[in-house]
């Protein structure tokens, strides 16, 4: 009982301890935590002893209570079909035509969608789901996402234990897939673990493409070490490094080494910093990071094992340089000219673009001058960037990046519905759907799901959410996920149903 207990009290934490970490100092110095740490590895690891893997995860079902939906965050699925599931009385949104459809029925046999019938084909023996009307969308896919690293400020995740961090993952991924976020695409971050446990069903979340350690060189954007810890003693590892959040590389072996580890670990996609950023301390924002050579080795490592790699860049010079090095989708790039908006168009790279608007979904860097000014310019850079993808036609995906700022996390479908300023709501959401599923297939043979994402259409894997609104006027209903999403499905299983 003490581990379950424990467990609700780290959950109901979560939202006052350390969410509120620059008021009220690191939650790590919580005076209970260490002992809650040391005893819940101590359990978790004698429960791998007498019962495998499955045991020890049994703890994580007991971490979310409230509403009977919220009741499956860490469990297995509400509803486990026996037989064909389809949907009738329904709209639908496929995530890819900027309209929506009618007259339809949607069948859904085991982890697929098998059939969009007319009216009037005999379904058979099923299991019919009156969506009264309701829209039916795809579920939503975010592809710049932190599994590891968005529950946690940025002092805890420098200071605190690995397994604590696993342990926040794992209770926040279910919150995730309740906010309608079917799929997730790991910018970086150890995920490995967490999306393995989340695929045998073990506990609930989105599935998960993985990127593993963020490749950086010396004093690039993934290098989190504290300035006593330098010179860097050879073969001596930093906390950032030891937990897989990041690994540095100087040179092109030790580049093809780090590309490689990540290849090894299941990355579905490499991530190499090629710039300078806004919430690290030692690389200042206009910085050019990796030489054309490392560059070139990260890609052509990347592509050996049959998928790409994706760059963290911001300035024109730099994602000029990562495009001529093979880069196949551009992370943030908020400084991009014109020029280098037609070169991303002209090459057919993907613009994975976020909204930050310097507004109140953005992350805190409320103790750090410098990166709220140059948070400042990302902002009046975001909106030009909209602008731009749009009229050069950039193959643009939407993420959020949410990063080391737990108290955001509520608003991840705010930060998508917020786009209908530059565009009609049906073509914001096909970019959380459609065009974002086609940025995943270009994982190709280190793709971990087999099957569309972002469609609803016959052969697609079954993700797909019944809202109640419409987006072809208005996407508010992403911003209210618990009263507004009614059902969420994922791999033809249904985790909430308030139909």
């Amino acid at each position: 009982m003490y581990l379950s207990n424990a467990l609700n009290r780290l959950g109901q934490r979560l939202g006052k301890t350390v969410n509120n970490q620059a008021a009220a100092g690191c939650a790590c110095a919580y005076p209970a935590l260490p002992w809650v740490q040391r005893r819940i590895a101590l359990d978790l690891s004698r429960r791998r002893f007498l019962g495998g893997t499955a045991a020890m995860l049994a703890p994580f079902a007991l971490g979310a209570t409230g509403s009977a939906a919220a009741a499956s965050l860490a469990g297995p699925a509400l509803q486990l079909a026996t037989k064909p599931i389809v949907l009738t009385n329904l709209r639908l949104f496929d995530g890819l035509q900027l309209k929506l459809h009618t007259g339809l029925n949607l069948r859904i046999e085991g982890k697929r969608i098998v059939a969009l019938d007319s009216l009037g084909v005999d379904q058979g023996d099923v299991q019919f789901i009156d969506c009264a009307g309701k829209v039916v969308i795809p579920g939503l896919i975010d592809a710049h996402w932190h599994s590891l690293l968005c529950g946690v400020t940025e002092m805890v995740a420098m200071t605190a234990e690995v397994p604590y961090l696993h342990l926040v993952a794992g209770y926040e991924a279910g919150h995730t897939l309740m906010r309608g976020f079917t799929t997730i695409r790991d910018a970086g971050g150890p995920s490995f673990s967490l999306k393995q446990a989340i695929d045998q069903g073990l506990i609930t979340g989105p599935r998960i493409y993985p990127a593993g350690a963020m490749i950086s060189q010396t004093s690039g954007h993934g290098d989190f070490r504290m300035r006593y810890e330098l010179p860097a003693i050879p073969d001596v590892l930093g906390h950032a490094e030891k937990s897989g959040m990041a690994s540095i590389a100087n040179g092109v072996p030790q580049v093809l080494n780090r590309v490689r580890e990540q290849l090894m670990l299941g990355a579905a996609q490499i991530k190499l910093m090629a710039g300078g950023g806004v919430s690290s301390p030692y690389d200042p924002l206009a910085t050019l990071q990796f030489t054309m050579d490392e560059l070139r080795a990260g890609v052509n490592a990347a592509k050996d094992w049959g998928t790409y790699a994706m760059a963290h860049v911001y300035t024109s010079a730099g994602i000029q340089r990562a495009i001529r090095a093979g880069v196949q989708s551009i992370e943030h790039g908020q400084l991009a000219d014109e020029a280098t908006a037609r070169m991303m168009a002209d090459e057919g790279v993907w613009w994975s673009l976020q909204p930050f608007f310097g507004d109140d979904d953005a992350n805190d860097h409320s103790d750090n001058p410098q990166a709220q000014a140059d948070q400042k310019r990302v902002a009046e850079g975001t909106v030009r960037a909209y602008e731009l993808a749009k009229r050069f036609k950039v193959k643009t995906a939407w993420g959020t990046d949410i990063l080391f700022s737990p108290a955001n996390l509520v608003n991840q479908g705010r930060m998508l519905a917020k786009l209908s300023r530059f565009d009609s709501p049906l073509a914001v959401l096909r970019m959380a759907t459609g065009n974002n599923g086609q940025l995943l297939a270009l994982s190709g043979l280190r793709n971990p799901y087999q099957g569309q994402l972002g469609v609803i259409a016959a052969d697609a894997l079954a993700d797909l959410l019944v809202v109640d609104g419409d987006p072809s006027q208005s996407l508010e209903f992403i911003t209210a996920p618990e009263a507004k999403l009614r059902l969420i499905m994922k791999d033809g299983k249904i985790y909430k149903n308030t139909l």
